[in-house]
């Protein structure tokens, strides 16, 4: 692909706007959420959101940044961080530390902290950390074994376009990909995928089909759990790629369809990223109603039949 055809990373960043102001001895957000395990039980996961340094990678489609610092946060925020929120939060059996970014970016969670944080965490039956495919090596098993519990490793495939993940500025192949998966796998690590639905220069048909292709060359790479997120404008690039008509918001039918060919396959877990969904949705009461049975095919990992909206008259389960 044409060097000309990528986004700069200058201009991502010049598209910005101001980051929101945050703390960094605390996260910046944190929930406990009912996921479906590995086991095939519901049960609650920890979530918290880590307040530390920007990614390194601006990808085109990430906001996450919004809540980053722009230096790493000193040695023992971390920790800090990770009991304030287990302190306000319900018991739970898997956690989930997400950081905005790469979970063994040293310049992001400072190793120093690595003991102190395994020994809070340590009673967790699950950690699920996000991290780079770059950054996948040696360092991942030597956390693993200082935590000494199931680590599972959430890295953005995002799409398996030979021609759309290069745009995205991801600064990765799908070889990165594929070699990192391998190298966690090899090392009993559990690998989960977050997929984008529809990312800009797709049509809504081609959303659905490239999800889907991602979908199963995550379980072909042996990933057990695929995440798709529906792609969303507000980051600031991402308004000026609606304006120049090449990226157009999901919407929640295919966000349906591809919840239910994925699940469909039965190789493994497929979620539906359901938050801030309604946008998606142009009825109303047609929102409330899919949401719903999509979070229910979350939990349950089945399919769910689908009634008619009374708005709008129209089905609430997706064509396929």
């Amino acid at each position: 692909m044409p060097v000309a055809d990528r986004i700069a990373t200058a201009d991502i960043l010049k598209a910005r706007s101001v980051k929101n102001a945050v703390d960094p001895t605390r996260p910046y957000a944190f929930l406990v959420e009912p996921e479906c395990t590995a086991q095939g039980l519901v049960e609650d996961v920890a979530t918290i959101f880590l307040t530390n340094r920007e990614c390194p990678f601006r990808c085109v489609f990430c906001d996450l940044w919004k809540n980053t610092t722009n230096d790493r946060v000193p040695v023992g925020s971390i920790p800090a961080q990770i009991e304030y929120a287990l302190e306000q939060l319900p018991a739970a059996r898997h956690i989930k530390l997400y950081n905005s970014g790469n979970f063994f970016d040293p310049q992001a969670i400072p190793r120093e902290d690595w003991p102190a944080i395994a020994r809070i965490i340590s009673s967790f039956d699950t950690v699920i950390v996000e991290n780079h495919p770059k950054f996948c090596d040696d360092q991942c098993v030597r956390f693993r074994d200082l935590v000494g519990t199931q680590l599972e490793i959430a890295i953005g495939l995002e799409t398996v376009h030979p021609e759309i993940l290069p745009r995205l500025n991801k600064q990765m192949s799908l070889d990165d990909f594929a070699n990192a998966v391998m190298f966690l796998r090899r090392h009993d690590i559990t690998v989960r995928s977050f997929i984008l639905l529809r990312p800009p220069w797709l049509d809504e048909q081609e959303g659905i089909d490239w999800a889907l292709r991602s979908i199963r060359t995550s379980f072909d790479l042996d990933i057990g759990c695929c995440s798709v997120i529906p792609s969303r404008s507000g980051n600031g690039i991402m308004e000026q790629l609606e304006k120049s008509g090449e990226f157009t918001e999901p919407r929640i039918e295919s966000m349906e369809s591809v919840l239910e060919a994925g699940i469909g396959l039965e190789r493994g877990r497929v979620f539906m990223d359901l938050w801030d969904a309604e946008r998606f949705a142009d009825c109303p009461r047609c929102a409330t109603q899919r949401i719903d049975r999509m979070q229910q095919m979350n939990l349950t990992q089945t399919f769910l039949p689908a009634g008619m909206c009374d708005s709008c008259q129209s089905s609430t389960e997706a064509s396929t």
